[in-house]
């Protein structure tokens, strides 16, 4: 039986480790897929299948798209529960020699999107890690597009039933789980009956507690704000930390420096509600289609920033149970809504702020591309050249 041709060998070699993605490999203007994810995403995304010489006998069953067009395919195939990895040219093709270098320089999953046009920009985007020992559970969430990370430990009674609650209260777009959990089947069936989440199976190792690390690496504060010093009674939370932001470093292949603190809380500080309870008030989404629209944040949401929208969604979703916070909150109502003028002024700056926490990620994380690309920083340093000597 031939071999197969050299840039297919690499394209093979790279599918074997994203076996659970669709593989974007970038071929010049296009990114190109190959045999069962050609077939696949011809299907999903209704484009033309073709083939293409790969040294065997048949054709390889081949699709592409335009590598300027590709945020729009991948929102939809993460839109149909896919997961992509994004493999790169890594040099440039007219100075290579031989196969042009090509690296995975991202994965993008549900709960790991970043782009604009793939996000709600008045909702957070969560991905969540669940770690289970025993009938205890430490959870992580993280809203990678603003780097906001939350983290606790359910060590209580009817623990799964307050695990769902919490899973409730976040509504993450992707969770990923300890071998244990996704080992009980009747749990995991329960949690995908109640929430349409993409699940990911993380090995036990990816959770291994590496508290000095996590300690150094990143401020890790309670509600009061207060750096946490006394990790023992908090070793499920932190085993929780370490599995999600292993997931994190594996999937987007850069430091993401926006993420720099994490807040331990306690569930007590909020009003339980649970699963059934938030679905029949329709505090953020109708039972019947899920929209917004006739929901108590719909009538409420009248805010002027993507942040403001974030925020008030999260208060709602989060009843505060501290008669002090309550107050406190109410007196800054009261106080916005008797000072007309005041409101007016505030509303007007307002509407001239753009969304700052997504506009930091974004900034962080081009920073970071710029230092990953070796024949960026050199091409950079051609133009510098060039007006030099121009002038």
């Amino acid at each position: 039986m031939a071999e197969f041709s050299p840039m297919m060998q690499h394209y093979l070699k790279t599918k074997e480790q994203y076996q659970d993605c669709l593989l974007f490999y970038r071929l010049g203007d296009f990114y190109e897929m190959f045999f069962d994810d050609a077939i696949t995403a011809s299907r999903e995304l209704e484009i033309t299948l073709t083939g293409k010489e790969c040294g065997q006998e048949e054709r390889a069953p081949m699709c592409g798209v335009p590598y300027h067009a590709a945020e729009t395919y991948i929102a939809r195939l993460i839109g149909k529960g896919y997961k992509v990895a994004i493999c790169e040219q890594l040099e440039d093709p007219k100075t290579a020699k031989g196969i042009v270098k090509r690296d995975v320089v991202r994965v993008v999953t549900p709960g790991t999107v970043i782009e604009s046009n793939m996000l709600d920009e008045k909702k957070n985007n969560y991905i969540m890690a669940i770690y289970k020992m025993g009938l205890y559970f430490g959870l992580a969430a993280c809203d990678v597009s603003t780097g906001d990370f939350m983290a606790t430990q359910i060590k209580e009674e009817n623990n799964f039933a307050k695990l769902l609650d919490e899973l409730a209260r976040f509504s993450p777009a992707e969770i990923v789980v300890n071998e244990l959990l996704f080992n009980s089947q009747e749990e995991m069936n329960k949690i995908r009956e109640r929430f349409s989440v993409y699940i990911t199976k993380q090995s036990d190792n990816a959770f291994k507690q590496e508290t000095e690390k996590l300690l150094s690496n990143y401020k890790v504060i309670d509600n009061k704000g207060d750096e946490i010093t006394n990790v023992q009674e908090q070793l499920l939370t932190i085993t929780a930390i370490n599995g999600l932001l292993e997931y994190l470093n594996e999937t987007q292949k850069i430091k993401l420096e926006h993420i720099n603190r994490i807040q331990v809380y306690k569930t007590t500080k909020y009003m339980a509600l649970d699963v059934n309870a938030r679905r029949n008030l329709e505090i953020t989404e109708r039972m019947r289609d899920k929209g917004k629209k006739g929901t108590l944040l719909w009538v409420l949401d009248k805010t002027a920033t993507s942040m403001g929208g974030r925020h008030l969604r999260r208060w709602l979703n989060d009843p505060l149970i501290d008669v002090a916070e309550i107050n406190k909150r109410l007196e800054a109502v009261k106080e916005l809504k008797e000072n007309l003028i005041l409101r007016g002024d505030i509303i007007t700056a307002l509407k001239k702020i753009y969304d700052i926490e997504r506009l930091v990620r974004k900034n962080c994380l081009w920073k970071c591309k710029w230092k990953r690309y070796d024949f960026t920083q050199e091409f950079i340093k051609t133009i510098a050249r060039n007006k030099k000597t121009a002038k």
